[in-house]
């Protein structure tokens, strides 16, 4: 403090030696008159620093009360932690007696209250995967909330909570043996919804409209499963949907969706089809064309046989059969020996036998090529399986699945198209050779007439 007024002194000293500088610059000044200004100003400064002393001190004092409150405080919260710390030290013995307390005479029932926590817990999760849920929704978030309740120390089963835990299961193991009926709303096809009634047996399936139903524990709705099983398996459940009442056969999901799930996962016969790729269809277009061989042979071959029939009936050889033209023959030639007409028949029946036998010879060829053709597929199946272990390894069997089920798909078309066209080649070249048989046997017999006629 005292050096801040000595230098303020010499400042206001330098500052009135600048203005008498000043002023002797401006106006002589003698030298009593500059001692009267510095004694002037001298004074001046000296009553403004005795202020600022007063007013820094009374600063000072309120500055030396804060300090003092400040401590006051402050002993005052050291005091009322002590207190506190104290009473928390004692509260915790008091916890640990009554905890102690409250175990002892809780006895077996804490055993009870871990039981039926895990019951709850276990339920919990039942219920909320359990189609029963479709129709009596609410029952999980109750053991929810009791199962949360029995993890706390504090809190216990009531009477009432016990027993809706045990009329929670027993309805649920009741309604599990019931086929029951009821409106909701349900996703159909395109996502839209729709109020519907639905059938739900037992805790195991729902259906409605004779289709399998799906039920989303998540999202709390029903829904028609995208891809429906077979046809075997729908008509079961609509024949259900439609009874009301007797014994109907069903068929029954008894692991609450998983077999369905994949039942409907399995491919149909069109899936399996186009998975033998551009092979399959080729074998099916062979297939194709054999069987429409096979039934413009079949028809030919059974009119022509029922005219060959008639004409054997008929003694008037007629153009119309090939029979009938092979008879003409020994009209044609009346007086020729019956060599000459052994060889004359032979011809007419080598001119009729390609109309008799046509196209039969392709539908076993093509009987012989379908099994290739399928072998075909099998090799280029099994090709782009190495192809993909070549690539991906045999980590994941997705990838070789689309190899080998091209190679088995096309072995099956192949044997599918092979052994019909077998069976109808054999029918078809029997029928032929019957009717070149009764051809035969009826030139032989013209020509043992004319024979004896020569003799």
């Amino acid at each position: 403090m005292k050096l801040l007024t000595k230098m303020t002194k010499m400042a206001v000293l330098v500052t009135g030696l600048g203005f008498a500088c000043s002023s002797v610059a401006a106006e002589p000044m003698d030298l009593d008159s500059l001692l009267k200004t510095l004694e002037q100003g001298k004074s001046a400064q000296s009553a403004q620093n005795q202020q600022r002393e007063q007013e820094f001190k009374s600063r000072q004092n309120e500055q030396v009360q804060m300090l003092k409150d400040t401590q006051a405080k402050r002993n005052q919260m050291l005091a009322q932690s002590e207190r506190l710390e104290t009473q928390f030290e004692e509260n915790e013995v008091k916890l640990a007696n009554l905890t102690d307390t409250l175990s002892n005479r809780m006895g077996s029932l804490k055993e009870l209250f871990g039981v039926l926590q895990q019951v709850a817990g276990d339920s919990s999760n039942k219920f909320m995967t359990s189609v029963v849920s479709a129709q009596i929704q609410d029952r999980s978030k109750f053991m929810d909330e009791l199962a949360v309740k029995m993890g706390s120390t504090s809190n216990l089963a009531s009477i009432e909570d016990i027993e809706k835990v045990w009329y929670e299961l027993q309805r649920e193991m009741t309604e599990q043996g019931k086929v029951t009926r009821f409106n909701t709303d349900v996703i159909v096809e395109g996502g839209a919804k729709a109020q519907q009634e639905v059938v739900r047996v037992g805790a195991f399936n729902l259906i409605s409209n004779g289709k399998y139903l799906e039920y989303n524990a998540a999202t709390n709705t029903i829904s028609q499963l995208t891809r429906q099983p077979v046809a075997r398996f729908t008509a079961t459940a609509e024949e259900l949907q439609n009874a009301d009442s007797g014994v109907v056969q069903f068929a029954l999901d008894p692991t609450g969706g998983s077999i369905l799930g994949l039942l409907v996962q399995a491919p149909d016969t069109e899936e399996r089809v186009h998975q033998g790729g551009t092979v399959g269809y080729v074998i099916l277009g062979v297939g194709v064309i054999a069987l429409l061989i096979a039934i413009e042979r079949f028809l030919s071959l059974m009119l022509i046989g029922g005219k060959v029939r008639r004409q054997l009936k008929d003694t008037v050889a007629r153009d119309d059969n090939p029979l009938g033209r092979v008879m003409k023959v020994k009209d044609q030639y009346p007086d020729v020996a019956y060599d000459t007409l052994e060889l004359k028949l032979s011809e007419a029946i080598l001119r009729e036998m390609p109309k008799i036998t046509r196209n039969l010879t392709l539908i076993k060829i093509i009987s012989v090529v379908a099994p290739l053709l399928g072998l075909l597929g099998t090799v280029t199946g099994m090709i782009n399986t190495f192809q993909a272990i070549t690539l991906f390894g045999t980590g994941d069997p997705k990838l070789m699945a689309g190899g080998i089920s091209q190679a088995l798909v096309t072995t099956v078309l192949g044997l599918v198209v092979a052994i019909p066209t077998v069976f109808l080649y054999t029918l078809l070249n029997t029928r032929a050779k019957n009717i070149l048989l009764i051809i035969q046997e009826q030139s032989a017999g013209i020509i043992a007439e004319r024979s004896e006629k020569g003799a």
